[in-house]
């Protein structure tokens, strides 16, 4: 009896091993496949594989940007769930029935030079280099995609010293079917967000279509309509939240009010007036407000951008 369970122990722990090797190769495969595609590095968390299920998780796919500009995350994948099809492999076909990506968020950067960094991803320098033809394709058959979309943080270096922020809150689902190829799939992760943002001049829109997807940029992002500020709780005293909110202004703009007892400080920056309302709620917890309007119009992108630029200073 004791000789069976110490083999049963055995046979457990192998399987347990095998697993962890197996998930392992398969994830540096895919990091591998994925920098390949793009041009750029790609980092995973968590990488498993269900046999018996045919399904795989990933938690934590990273991409970064490529060369010729910041370190920064470009692609934040939260979650990324399979369904596969495992029998067509032997068919000499990859058949996905069903894909979940949760997109947390996407980090668009505009050089010095004016280049956006999407635009030097590999997949969109091929295709320019295909002058209109549709680039050869890594063949792939998806039958439904549900993707996920956060927020689009857009950093543009062209304009000054200091980049200027803009903050997309996206928050939107979307469902494809008949994704044929993987180009077709990264183009929609990245095209779609800028897309809802309300995003245009961008090359990767005509990647997207040479792909087959139909992704025309709008003007304006609907969600935004009508809406001119963000808020946010910040865990930290109201002076050093009122003292990095006139530090980040005074970055950029000479401040037209500052009026700590009021908590409210302001400036026109490129000819947007931002405001900034701060108020105590308790001893260590601080809201913010902050609202931005060009001409009478509403910039929530804008008033976004400057919200996240104080809250990673007070980091």
């Amino acid at each position: 009896m004791k000789k069976i369970i110490i083999v049963t122990v055995i046979i457990i722990i192998s399987l347990f091993v095998i697993g962890l090797i197996k998930d392992q190769v398969i994830k540096s495969v895919i990091t591998v496949v994925s920098t390949q595609i793009t041009g750029a590095p790609v980092h995973i968390d968590g990488f498993s594989l269900g046999v018996f299920s045919q399904s795989v998780r990933i938690t934590g796919f990273k991409m970064y940007n490529p060369a010729g500009f910041s370190k920064d995350i470009l692609i934040d994948l939260e979650k990324v769930y399979v369904e596969c099809d495992l029998g067509a492999i032997f068919k000499k076909k990859l058949h996905i029935t069903n894909v979940e990506i949760e997109l947390k968020q996407m980090g668009l950067e505009k050089n010095k030079e004016g280049k956006l960094n999407v635009d030097s991803l590999k997949v969109v320098e091929q295709a320019n280099r295909q002058e209109g033809k549709a680039p050869e394709q890594m063949p792939i058959q998806i039958d439904m995609l549900k993707l996920g979309i956060g927020k689009v943080f857009f950093r543009d270096y062209s304009v000054a010293k200091e980049p200027v922020v803009k903050v997309y809150d996206i928050n939107i689902h979307k469902n494809y079917k008949n994704i044929s190829s993987a180009q077709q799939l990264a183009a929609l992760i990245m095209a779609e967000p800028m897309k809802a943002a309300g995003i245009q001049g961008v090359a990767i829109y005509g990647v997207a279509m040479l792909s087959g997807v139909a992704v025309l940029p709008v003007a304006v992002a609907v969600r935004f309509a009508g809406r001119d500020s963000v808020e946010q709780d910040i865990r930290s005293p109201f002076d050093n939240v009122y003292n990095q909110s006139k530090a980040i202004l005074q970055q950029k703009a000479k401040i037209n009010r500052d009026d700590r007892p009021g908590g409210i400080i302001s400036a026109t920056i490129n000819s947007v007036q931002i405001t900034v309302r701060i108020r105590k709620k308790t001893d260590s917890l601080t809201q913010i407000t902050v609202s931005a309007r060009k001409y009478l119009f509403p910039k929530p992108e804008i008033a976004g951008g400057i919200l996240y630029e104080i809250s990673e200073k007070i980091k």
